[in-house]
């Protein structure tokens, strides 16, 4: 098992990955969510420039906010200055769509678009539709050595459906999770190892990974903490925007147990007041995966966050954890808060007993 750290993207990200290298973390995933933090490609470079094991990764990026050829460019370039490391996470978009109020794009789309990559990255020519037409793309002057077509880029897919899992498994790509309980987790992987095998592929084979959002509580800590509510907060934050989204766009009402039901039924109320409202994704998500706002502060329960993120004492987390890996999940993931990065080092105690058990 491998373990890893995911942030949120920015001009010093470089920092928190460059000791998560010296605390022996294996791989760093980055965001791609342009109007949250900063921008993806940039954060992985500087930080590619400041390891040198380390594996580097989009998590995940949406192929709908640039164009194939450019995001080709980017690995290409980055396969360059860390050769080898570099990891191509994909999934056909949640947070970064929904702050411009657009949902998901079709996995066609994203079947194409990872299509169009990875033939340039094979130095191969594609065929690239674009504003009606299509073109023949490749990379022009590679023996220039700005850019590395040697070393591969790894595919990983966000899959969380059906049709998608199949995708993935068709692909022969490794899978990346956003996981909240074990529960859950178990349930996903059971599902993807069951995608992986009807595509004719051993389950054995699939690199499942995991990224976890929690708090290492000190004895006596509650969950609704103010340290707790900064770290894991946002975990159960992201619950409650989803589904108040996803109710207020389909007219469907999410079967919820009673206590949960009852929050997502307050925070419509918080939604409907935010303005514009023909754009309320622009207060809806602000914040969304890396504080809780004063606004959603009283929804956000110190239960809310016991149910729906990774906190508890060390030898809780580390049992809840163990079963991930004992489900299958060969890399695991915890995502540090901008400004809390200093629980790196409890984290990397952690993971490293669950790598060790």
């Amino acid at each position: 098992m491998e373990i890893g750290i995911a942030v949120a993207s920015g001009a010093d990200s470089w920092r928190i990955v460059e000791q998560a290298e010296a605390l022996g973390f294996d791989h760093a995933w980055f965001y791609d969510t342009q109007q949250l933090c900063g921008d993806v490609f940039v954060a992985m470079a500087a930080a590619a420039m400041r390891t040198r094991r380390m594996r580097l990764g989009t998590g995940v990026l949406i192929p709908s906010n640039r164009i194939a050829p450019v995001a080709a460019n980017a690995f290409a370039t980055l396969n360059r200055m860390a050769p080898g490391r570099i990891d191509f996470g994909v999934g056909t978009g949640f947070t970064g769509r929904r702050t411009m109020g657009m949902g998901a794009m079709t996995l066609k789309e994203m079947e194409d678009y990872i299509r169009v990559v990875y033939a340039m990255l094979a130095g191969e020519t594609a065929d690239f539709e674009l504003e009606g037409g299509t073109h023949a793309v490749r990379f022009l002057n590679p023996e220039l050595g700005f850019i590395n077509l040697d070393d591969p880029v790894r595919l990983h897919v966000s899959a969380f459906g059906p049709r998608s899992r199949a995708l993935a498994a068709r692909l022969d790509a490794a899978w990346l999770n956003i996981v909240f309980t074990e529960r859950t987790g178990v349930r996903d992987i059971e599902r993807m190892q069951a995608s992986w095998r009807e595509a004719g592929r051993d389950p054995a084979g699939l690199c499942a990974s995991m990224i976890m959002i929690g708090r290492l509580l000190e004895p006596g800590e509650p969950y609704d903490s103010p340290q707790a509510m900064i770290e894991a907060g946002p975990a159960a934050a992201v619950f409650l925007h989803s589904v108040v989204e996803n109710e207020a766009l389909s007219g469907q009402r999410i079967n919820l147990p009673p206590a949960q039901r009852e929050l997502a039924d307050r925070y419509h109320a918080l939604y409907d007041g935010y303005r514009p409202a023909d754009a309320r994704y622009l207060s809806l998500h602000r914040g969304h995966m890396m504080f809780v706002r004063d606004d959603e502060r009283p929804l956000i329960t110190g239960e809310l966050i016991r149910e729906k993120s990774f906190t508890g004492t060390r030898d809780e987390v580390i049992e809840r954890l163990c079963q991930l890996k004992q489900a299958g999940y060969a890399r695991i993931s915890v995502q540090l808060m901008p400004g809390h990065e200093a629980a790196i080092e409890g984290w990397g105690e952690v993971l490293k007993a669950v790598q060790a058990a």
